[in-house]
């Protein structure tokens, strides 16, 4: 009788984890956004965060954290448990970031489960109003002429649209100056209102902003030009071959989440991105649905941390 009971024991236990994912998710996810409000992760946290909980009939929490370039946010969903209810919806800065800091407190590939990207696009180069430039080649040429004149603002040291700007200034042959703010909102009011003058955002923190005359939208950083401003160039058109840029956003959860979790996120995010008013909104934001899965946002990450060590390196660039 006590090995019969040890063996109900040990099936029992077996079978506690496979039950409860099977019920996933059966209280409430929390998604972190390691930046502040008003970004475009904050806002497409928001949006996938609300169709999620429709679809679960779970409250879906979020959960800002921001700082040191992202990490204070990534690092708390690291040490979370690995059951799927701490996630991080984050950017391309997470590569950018583990390209800049030589000594962050997690490993930015081995240190999380990837459960996929949900958006891509592009970054937009603007400037303020007060900036006397209405072309990218008058931007080159004016930043040329007045050195160490023209200030441009991030979300922070290390951020996409940090070393984005700086391989930018490195093909194009000039300098701006780097102002780096602790997330996408603070550094756009201050570059509508003087502070600072030159800005790569993102279409879904920045078009607001261009169509109501705030800023001046100079061209796209993508290959590709876009549905959402169709007569906007390209970097590259503008003036710079070769340049390219992405801006993606995707999840990432702990360290060894079980497979059977993380296939249930990715496919109800899939399937979510599919929507018809989805797909519309993400369009009008000037980006596109994204999927793929886990494994593919794994590797995208590791090469694109590859990638923006090399511009660091180029650049010059150092931590905070």
């Amino acid at each position: 009788m006590k090995r019969l009971a040890a063996v109900l024991v040990a099936v029992a236990m077996l079978a506690a984890p496979a039950l409860a994912q099977q019920k996933y998710p059966s209280k409430p996810v929390t998604i972190v956004v390691p930046y502040p409000p008003g970004g475009s992760n904050d806002t497409f946290a928001r949006e996938l965060g609300k169709k999620l909980s429709d679809a679960w009939k779970i409250p879906v929490i979020i959960d800002n954290r921001p700082g040191a370039g992202g990490s204070i946010g990534a690092a708390a969903v690291s040490k979370a448990p690995p059951d799927g209810y701490t996630l991080c919806l984050l950017s391309s800065s997470f590569t950018t970031n583990a390209a800049i800091q030589p000594n962050l407190p997690f490993d930015p590939v081995k240190g999380f489960t990837a459960v996929g990207m949900v958006a891509k696009g592009p970054m937009l180069l603007t400037v303020g109003n007060h900036v006397p430039v209405k072309t990218t080649l008058e931007l080159f040429d004016y930043a040329r002429k007045n050195p160490g004149k023209l200030n441009f603002a991030s979300s922070g040291q290390g951020s996409i649209n940090h070393l984005a700007v700086a391989l930018f200034a490195l093909m194009g042959g000039f300098q701006l100056n780097h102002v780096p703010y602790k997330g996408t909102g603070p550094a756009l009011t201050d570059t509508i209102g003087g502070q600072t003058n030159v800005m790569l955002g993102s279409p879904t923190s920045t078009l607001p902003h261009v169509r109501a005359g705030r800023l001046r939208l100079l061209a796209v950083t993508t290959a590709q030009r876009i549905a959402a401003e169709p007569d906007v160039p390209t970097v590259a058109e503008a003036g710079v071959p070769g340049y390219e840029a992405t801006l993606w956003h995707g999840l990432i959860g702990p360290k060894g989440m079980p497979a059977p979790i993380v296939e249930r996120i990715n496919s109800e995010v899939t399937r979510v991105l599919e929507l018809k008013d989805a797909v519309g909104q993400l369009q009008n934001d000037g980006v596109t649905p994204a999927g793929g899965s886990p494994e593919s946002f794994r590797d995208a990450i590791r090469r694109e941390i590859d990638l923006w060590r090399k511009v660091v390196h180029d650049a010059g660039i150092k931590a905070e």
